[in-house]
């Protein structure tokens, strides 16, 4: 362990934040921030791509006189800054906080808004992890937690209690894709001290920008569309609240579970193409859903994209599109096992978010924790995580998948 100052915000931190192009106060677009923001090119070099800073330590210009903000490693690095300044930036956030996994800065940022004795609002279609973390490391340490339906409003509101200190909410959720209103959540809670946390990990600030719309907080999985080449593990929590910013930083580099320098260089270097993959991300996956919801062998296709969809309207209302996942339900969990081993270009993996498709069993895979708790996931679901590749190529895919399979017609 060494010996390093605490972390906590000073000046030092302005000084990191110096090349941030800031959504709420710069008029360029999304795309061109993704590209600009976060970097100006090196004033020593004019290298156009952020430097990959490989130094745990900086010489100082004197007894704790900082050159540029930086000390240590843990607690602040220049690969780094350039990631975080570049998500808040995307997110009409003021500021960024990178981690070492999703998973990471999900538990840095539950510590930092609860202690025992507090209740949370967990949605009842989150992810597995999540809900693993929650219900045994907090549940342990002394934290309440109430599981509804967050696309019913009535429902969120019946669980508030004196003691709630926040809301999780995924939306669209993981792996049900069903669809809360952030707008009308952020301002049921107006007037309570509960801070509302949204998991945008699935849409992306491209598709949608929760603090826009209320959130307090937001957490990224930077694994999946921000660095969108299934190379590199990451999360980051955005915020404009300073003092919560503040414990963050502290935790940050309190407890040290910081991405290293070329995992963010990775991570940055995939939100500069972000925009244009997610378009054509969104392209596939409604085309491939439109497809999948006139299959005999499907049951159901849960995409939000769809006018049959409950959260359609909602959707519409607050994401400039409907995203890149599809979750398939086919008549038998037999049926939706085979399917998953029968794609050929889609490859059977966890994760999503990547420009190569994917698909999953949930209740087998990534949920596989949630089994018999109040989140457990239909065995008969599949989830889709579609790609850039040609969209004809992966619709000849699942039709070669789906052949064969069960369906009402045959029985």
């Amino acid at each position: 362990m060494t010996d390093s100052h605490d972390c906590r915000a000073d000046a030092g931190t302005a000084a990191r934040r110096a090349h941030r192009l800031s959504a709420t106060t710069s008029p360029l677009g999304f795309a061109t921030r993704s590209i600009h923001a976060g970097y100006q090119p090196d004033a020593l070099t004019g290298a156009i791509n952020v430097p990959i800073y490989a130094s745990t330590t900086y010489q100082q210009d004197g007894l704790a006189q900082l050159r540029g903000g930086y000390e240590y490693s843990r607690c602040g690095n220049p690969t780094v800054s350039a990631l975080e300044n570049a998500v808040a930036s995307l997110e009409g956030g003021n500021f960024g906080r990178a981690f070492s996994s999703g998973m990471a800065a999900t538990d840095t940022i539950l510590r930092v808004l609860l202690k025992p004795g507090d209740h949370l609002i967990l949605g009842s279609d989150a992810y597995g992890g999540t809900f693993r973390l929650i219900d045994t490391t907090f549940k342990e340490w002394g934290v309440d937690y109430s599981i509804v339906d967050t696309s019913d409003l009535s429902q969120v509101s019946a669980a508030l209690v004196d003691n709630t200190r926040l809301i999780w909410l995924e939306s669209p959720t993981n792996p049900l894709l069903g669809i809360s209103d952030i707008s009308a959540i952020a301002q049921l809670i107006k007037n309570h001290p509960a801070k509302l946390i949204v998991d945008n990990t699935f849409a992306s600030p491209y598709l949608q920008q929760p603090l826009n719309l209320g959130a307090d907080v937001v957490v990224h999985s930077t694994t999946k569309y921000l660095g969108g080449h299934s190379d590199v593990v990451g999360g980051v929590v955005v915020t404009n609240d300073k003092d919560i910013d503040n414990e963050l930083l502290f935790l940050q580099g309190g407890v040290g579970a910081v991405p290293g320098p070329f995992d963010a260089y990775l991570a940055y270097r995939g939100i500069k193409t972000l925009a244009v993959r997610m378009r054509q991300h969104c392209h596939n996956a409604h085309a491939l859903a439109e497809f999948l919801s006139h299959q005999p062998q499907v049951k159901e296709v849960l995409y939000p994209g769809l006018a049959q969809h409950p959260g359609h309207e909602i959707a519409r209302r607050q994401m400039r599109a409907f995203g890149a996942v599809i979750s398939v339900r086919f008549y038998s969990s037999t049926a939706a096992e085979e399917f998953c081993t029968r794609t050929q270009l889609i490859s059977l993996a966890e994760s999503l978010g990547g420009v190569e498709s994917l698909v999953e069993h949930p209740a087998t895979m990534t949920h596989q924790s949630a089994s018999g708790s109040p989140l457990e996931i239909p065995a008969d679901l599949v989830r889709l995580s579609i790609g850039l590749e040609d969209e004809e190529d992966l619709r000849a895919d699942l039709v070669h998948a789906l052949a064969g399979l069960p369906h009402p017609s045959t029985a």
